[in-house]
């Protein structure tokens, strides 16, 4: 029998979320943000409740020519562009839209002698200093992209780095300098952000870069997506393996990091860091064994688990354990490693099965 550790997604929480989305943002388009396979939840398997998208974002040429080979025609961007000469003609024969986010960029379109669409995006720096052009640059660039054969619309675009802070000045400060930086220049406008969209409505713009809200996780550390009307997406579950009793006194796992304070019924579940749950989990993490809420004991070895079995006196072999998902926040699971949700589900391995229902 094979291992029965599987990612169950939920498609149709995708498109709720989309849904929630557009009713944050009314008035503006959404950019669906899909990058290394949607967030972790598997491209394929999302892409079809992202149908009602007005466009689609990934990071790299791949991704995008994954989109391309399922058969989605939807807009695609490349959030970081292209640079050589070989990748921006695949972009133009794919009708991939390009950001622009340094003039070295622009020089290669102007080598190239066109525009690979008739729409692109030019990035400007408004504070995070890490993509984008400062005020001076920005300008010339979107003279020369304007300018391209085929280019009909250059839109402008930047990006948060504070935005899930939400009393922080930080995305205001931003927010004005973006306003001051793009002022008289044509093309739409495009700034927020998941954590902006649920928490700046001012910085909604024309467009809207929804990344992980559709995948039903919160932006914000302190809080979960189900409490911003969110359905999660991906629930992680396994199976217990083994039940050993064991004495007080007894340490558990490698390095004998726990210590049963008193005779314990200790779960041993098949999944570990091998699988993408971290080894940095502290013990007392939440685990759901059943319907019951239990917690992690010992260190995560790379296939397996151990779990104290006082919350589920019953469990018995075989009987599911949820990691994170539907009942159990992938929120919560973040904080007990030192992380945010986003590294948690990005990092799941390939052994661990997918499967839509």
């Amino acid at each position: 029998m094979a291992r029965n550790t599987l990612a169950r997604i939920d498609v149709a929480a995708v498109g709720h979320n989309l849904a929630r989305v557009r009713a944050l943002a009314p008035n503006s388009r959404v950019m669906a943000v899909v990058k290394a396979d949607a967030y972790g939840h598997r491209l394929d398997l999302c892409l079809p409740a992202l149908a009602g998208a007005d466009m689609l974002a990934v990071a790299t040429l791949e991704e995008a020519r994954a989109i391309r080979r399922l058969g989605c025609e939807l807009p695609v961007i490349l959030l970081e562009g292209l640079i050589r000469d070989g990748d921006l003609s695949v972009a133009a024969d794919l009708g991939l839209e390009l950001t622009i986010h340094h003039p070295a960029q622009v020089v290669a379109l102007q080598n190239f002698g066109k525009a690979p669409t008739p729409r692109l995006w030019l990035k400007l720096d408004s504070g995070m200093h890490r993509l984008g052009m400062d005020a001076v640059s920005g300008r010339e660039a979107h003279r020369c992209l304007l300018a391209l054969p085929g280019a009909e619309q250059v839109n402008l675009v930047t990006h948060f780095a504070s935005a899930d802070a939400v009393d922080s000045s930080t995305t205001c400060d931003q927010m004005a300098r973006f306003r001051e930086v793009t002022a008289g220049l044509s093309g739409e406008l495009c700034l927020a952000n998941s954590a902006a969209i649920l928490g700046h409505p001012e910085s909604h713009g024309d467009w809207v870069r929804a990344g992980i809200l559709l995948y039903g996780i919160s932006p914000y550390p302190d809080r979960t997506g189900e409490s911003l009307g969110l359905k999660p997406v991906m629930t992680l579950t396994t199976e217990l393996i083994a039940i050993n009793d064991v004495p007080a006194g007894e340490r558990i796992g490698y390095g004998g990091r726990f210590t049963a304070p008193s005779d314990m019924r200790i779960g041993v579940a098949g999944i570990g860091y091998g699988d993408g749950y971290p080894r940095s989990l502290v013990d007392g993490t939440p685990v759901r064994v059943g319907e019951h809420e239990c917690k992690l004991v010992g260190r995560v070895s790379m296939d397996m688990i151990t779990i104290d079995l006082a919350g589920a006196p019953e469990a018995g072999i075989g009987d599911r354990v949820i990691l994170w998902g539907r009942g159990l926040p992938v929120e919560r699971i973040a904080g007990h490693a030192d992380t945010i949700a986003y590294e948690l589900v990005c990092r799941i391995t390939r052994r661990v099965r997918y499967r839509a229902f």
